[in-house]
């Protein structure tokens, strides 16, 4: 089993989100803002020893630290989402600090989180802050230059010589047939033997061009909460948000709304049948509240023991495979409490289960 952990850069003010949402801002303005909204709920949540890090100012310091970390748990490597809208990048410099440093021992890959920018993080309104457009030829081979720099380093992973390319939301781009070919091409005049392409299973709709994608990864806990959930258990968790929500409208109150046990959600990842190049997912804690107040979603009843069960379970699933990835979301997204980071109230659980659950074969000196 390879662990593929998703790395949220936005740890570094710049000035788009200065314009946006306030000069300085970084993910961990929204983390600071977190408080408890019930009983028992634990927020706002603290990285362990106060590591704010600023992957600007001290990139390569906190770079180094999460290869360390990561490798030391057995985290097999990064994928590292990547901010591309026809020529705008955002949140570039710590993909590129992380490449102008070979010393920094990670395997990483990159995946285009290729959606426009709204407002729904706090007041789920649809203003449009930056449109994802996939222009023709022209910037396709201007991201592709871009692409190109990270997938000749030697840590970029690779499968039968082909870099591997995550895309979020695949099914949203109508020209992928003819920008998969020009990125082939491209490829292959490079050296390679093409692109290995892992299309997202998310909430949203699945991607069928079967054609284009080599493989796909599960982005949890999105697409099993709205394609794989009991009848019994959507009946009622919606039920349960129609009641808190109507409570607010009419009292005028901020109670959470959204709440559910997260064994309802690992359970079904971990009983799914997955096909030879499906790579499951799983979520460490879930609680985006810091980003949305009451409107947001905490899953209760998470704890280290039983994400280790269920990773046990997938490792199961993977094993013998070529590529037996499984992905973890996430590494380090603190908005939405989803990471395996040490952090004052989890300590480094989630990373000893990652570790238990690969078992002492994987540190073997081989």
């Amino acid at each position: 089993m390879k662990v593929m952990c998703m790395y949220l850069p936005q740890y570094h003010s710049f000035p788009e989100n200065d314009e946006w949402w306030g000069k300085g801002y970084t993910e961990w303005t929204a983390v600071k803002r977190g408080r408890p909204l019930f009983k028992g709920h634990v927020q706002p949540r603290r990285p362990l020893g106060g590591r704010y890090y600023d992957l600007d100012k001290n990139g390569e310091e906190t770079l180094s630290w999460q290869a360390e970390l990561a490798s030391e748990y057995g985290i097999y490597g990064f994928a590292f989402y990547h901010y591309w809208f026809k020529g705008k990048l955002l949140m570039r410099r710590p993909m590129e600090i992380l490449l102008s440093n070979p010393g920094i021992k990670i395997r990483y890959c990159i995946c285009w989180a290729n959606e426009s920018w709204t407002r729904t993080w706090y007041d789920l309104s649809e203003e449009v802050l930056i449109k994802q457009e996939y222009g023709e030829k022209a910037d396709w081979d201007t991201h592709f230059d871009y692409l190109l720099e990270f997938f000749r380093d030697e840590r970029y992973i690779k499968t039968d010589n082909k870099p591997v390319l995550m895309i979020y939301r695949s099914f949203d781009i109508d020209c992928l047939s003819q920008m998969l070919a020009h990125f082939n091409e491209r490829a292959k005049r490079e050296g390679f033997d093409g692109i290995f392409v892992v299309s997202g299973k998310t909430r949203d709709i699945i991607d069928e061009r079967k054609e284009l994608i080599d493989a796909y990864y599960y982005f949890e806990p999105g697409y099993t909460l709205k394609h794989d959930f009991s009848l019994l258990h959507r009946t009622g968790y919606n039920a349960s948000v129609l009641l808190r929500s109507t409570c607010n409208r009419l009292f005028k109150g901020s109670m959470l709304e959204r709440r559910i046990s997260a064994r309802w959600i690992l359970k079904r990842i971990g009983d799914r049948s997955y096909g030879e190049n499906e790579f499951p997912c799983l979520i460490p804690d879930w609680d985006n509240t810091p980003r949305r107040g009451h409107k947001g979603l905490v899953y209760t009843k998470t704890s280290p023991e039983y994400f280790e069960e269920i990773l046990k379970r997938l490792k199961k699933k993977v094993e013998g495979r070529k590529n037996d990835f499984v992905f973890i979301n996430a590494w380090n997204e603190w908005g939405e409490g989803a990471m395996l980071e040490p952090d004052e109230y989890r300590g480094y659980s989630y990373l000893e289960a990652v570790k238990r659950a690969l078992g002492p074969e994987a540190f073997s000196e081989s």
